[in-house]
Formats: structure tokens, sequence, C-alpha cells
């Protein structure tokens, strides 16, 4: 069973997966979504890097992370999100053992992993420096569906300046995250129950057939996969 809650650490989400009772359940694909995670199972902490696809979920058993706000992991965790593009890695690998330790004495000192990652996620934030107002901005003007170039322009950046910081900051280029956020739009409509044509029509994409080709290219499962059948229309 998966369950989300906002965090103490603004844009951030804590969430926690654990197996169903009956332990029957079909295993989840973690679909693209422009973040990363700190996480923590059997006793490990890791890092998730930015997806450019779908990914099976974690083995059956207790999960817990900490999903950052697109382009706010990387100054916290002192790695760009390039280098973790479609990666799981254990914290030992980017972090010195001293700081890894106590990042882990801290999670497992706590009620519940899920907020003891929590309290390494605010630790972090409180001695980085605040986030980049324009890639905030970024994120947002893509996430209402404003083309790449026309947001570089009302930022004042070059297309090469704005590709290199967005390496630094996604993972990936604009163009990417921006189809990344654009499914992640489309989803939610249709979730919602609105029919697929006029989630096309309102998620930006030219028409429903390109909006099924972006969601496989994504997660590489139909649309209809992905939508309760109670509400695909």
């Amino acid at each position: 069973m998966y369950r989300e809650r906002a965090s103490r650490l603004p844009g951030a989400a804590v969430w926690t997966s654990t197996p169903s009772v009956s332990g029957d359940e079909e295993p989840g694909r973690v679909l693209p979504d422009g973040c990363m995670d700190l996480l923590w199972h059997d006793g490990r902490l890791l890092v998730a890097g930015p997806d450019t696809r779908a990914h099976a979920a974690g083995a059956a058993s207790l999960w817990a992370g900490v999903r950052f706000h697109p382009g706010t992991a990387p100054p916290l965790l002192g790695v760009p999100a390039h280098e973790l593009r479609d990666r799981r890695v254990d914290l030992a690998d980017l972090w010195p053992a001293a700081d890894v330790r106590r990042a882990t004495a801290r999670v497992h000192a706590a009620d519940h992993p899920a907020r003891g990652l929590e309290d390494v996620a605010l630790a972090l934030a409180a001695s980085a420096a605040p986030p980049d107002p324009l890639l905030a901005r970024l994120v947002a003007a893509l996430d209402a569906g404003r083309p790449v170039a026309a947001t570089a322009d009302e930022l004042g950046l070059g297309a090469r300046q704005l590709h290199r910081r967005s390496l630094t900051a996604f993972g990936y280029g604009p163009k990417t995250l921006a189809r990344v956020l654009r499914m992640r739009r489309a989803l939610a409509l249709a979730r919602a129950g609105v029919p697929f044509a006029e989630t096309a029509a309102r998620a930006g994409y030219a028409d429903q057939p390109h909006l099924s080709r972006e969601v496989r290219s994504l997660t590489g499962l139909a649309l209809r996969q992905l939508v309760p059948p109670d509400t695909a229309a």
C-alpha cells in the first residue's frame, strides 16, 4: 500500500510503500515525474535519480522516501542530477562514510523511517543555500504548458545556458522536463475522469494519438493501463 503526505520541507512529499496484507498485489511502476528521492529500504539509504522512463517498483517490503520538488535535490545531496539519471544509487557511493553513518543513525533513531528521512532532508535544507528562484520559475512555466523557447526568453537565458542548468538541476534538458510534466498533467486529468480526447487538448497534445504515443514512450504502457477502468473514457 502506498501512502503520501506533504513534507515539512516546502515542496517535498514524504511517502511509504508497504506490502499488501494478502501479498498478491501486482508489482507497480514508478513513472517519470521530474523529481529525485531520498530512500530508505532494509536499513540502507539510497537516492533515486530523475527518470526518463518507468522503473519497476522495489521489492515487496517496506520502503520510505522523501520526494523533492524538481530541481531542488542536487544542492541538498551534493550531486548533479544528470549523474543519477535513471539510476538508484546507494548514498554511500555519493557521500563520505561518516556522513552516511550519521544520516542512517538519524533515520533509525526516529519512530519511523519516513520521519527520519524527513528529518535528514530538513537538516540538509537548513545548511544549504536557498533554492534557485529561476529554476522554480522554469518548472512553473513548463508545468503550465509554456513553450521552452518562450520560457528561456522570459528568464533571460540562452538555449545552451538553459540546457546546461537543466542538466544539473533536473538530469535532462528542458524539453524532456516539459514532456514529463505534460504527461503528469494528462494523467491527472484522465484519472479524474476527463475523456482522453479532451485530456489531450487540455494538456497540450496535438491529439489523442499524440498523447498515447507520449505516454507509451515515457512509461512503456498504454494510456488505458495507467487509468483506472472506471474512469477511462
